[in-house]
Order: C-alpha cells, then structure tokens, then sequence
C-alpha cells in the first residue's frame, strides 16, 4: 500500500470511531440536553476528518473543494440547528423558551374550556 492509503485509512478509521463513541454516549445519556451534546463531534470532527481524508487520497481537486466548502456550511449551520433544538426541546417542556414566563395557551387547550 502507498502512505497515502494508509493515512487516508487511519482518517476514516478515526471518524468512524467518533461517530461509534458518539452514538454511545447519546444512548447512555438521560436528557435531551446531554445527548445534545454527543452530536456536535459527529457533526463536525467527523466530516473533517473524512474531508480531510479525501485531500489526502486525492490531492487538491474540486473533490476536494466541495468536501471543505460542505464542511464549511456544516460549520456554519451546526451551532444554530443545535440552538434551535434546545430552544424547540425548552418549548417542550415548559411551554415557553424564555425563563419565568407562564406557558401560553394552545388554541386546542383554549377550545376544550
């Protein structure tokens, strides 16, 4: 094997590990909120380790572009779809995202009264 394969392996074998680890601790979690957590190094240290690993196999090619500049919208994305699912799971529970605000009334809850 050339040392490029073997590199490009020991990328991919490394992100599909963190992706292994990462499905485990959201099993173990208890909450929403810590299994939140596992999902950021899935979603971000894996694809970069993939990426990363395509430079190494391929070399600087539009392959190569396209991984880094999907990685870079991973990037950009990741922190405001993990924002919202905390915002959406905090509506879940308490009915409203803001602290010490009285939940609102649902217009199914308000019909039944």
């Amino acid at each position: 094997m050339i040392i490029k394969d073997i590199f490009s392996d020991i990328l991919l074998g490394l992100a599909v590990l963190i992706v292994i680890g990462c499905a485990i601790g959201i099993l173990m979690m208890p909450d929403a909120y810590a299994k939140l957590h596992f999902v950021t190094p899935a979603a971000l240290i894996a694809p970069l380790l993939v990426a990363l690993a395509i430079m190494v196999q391929m070399g600087v090619y539009e392959n190569t572009g396209q991984s880094f500049l999907a990685l870079f919208f991973l990037a950009i994305a990741g922190p405001y779809l993990s924002h919202a699912t905390m915002r959406a799971i905090r509506v879940r529970e308490k009915g409203d995202w803001r602290p010490g605000r009285a939940p609102a009334k649902r217009p199914a809850e308000e019909k039944e009264q």
